[in-house]
């Protein structure tokens, strides 16, 4: 039996710091993540980063973090920190969260 960690999927966590909060920004990551066929969430940080985690494919996963370094018109991206992890299967769809 082939398990998905064969097939290349992974899972992500992404810091992302900059003006990204009050610019579109989470809804942004989340059509791009729903594109990319992607399961997860993202949501604001009190220190005004947010965080993305997200599951799928090493590939999908690879162009979300491009797509999200280019960030929205009204956004400017100062960091983004990627954390690549294990696939674990914890998530059904891609949302967006106002707390964990």
């Amino acid at each position: 039996m082939i398990n998905q960690r064969q097939l290349g999927w992974a899972s992500l966590e992404l810091i992302i710091s900059g003006a990204v909060q009050g610019v579109g920004f989470r809804f942004f990551a989340q059509r791009a993540a729903q594109r990319y066929n992607l399961t997860g969430y993202v949501m604001n940080l009190q220190d005004g980063r947010v965080k993305v985690s997200a599951e799928g494919t090493q590939e999908a996963l690879s162009l979300l973090v491009e797509e999200l370094k280019k960030g929205t018109p009204l956004s400017w991206i100062e960091e983004v920190q990627v954390n690549w992890a294990e696939y674990r299967g914890r998530f059904r769809d891609f949302s967006i969260r106002f707390h964990e």
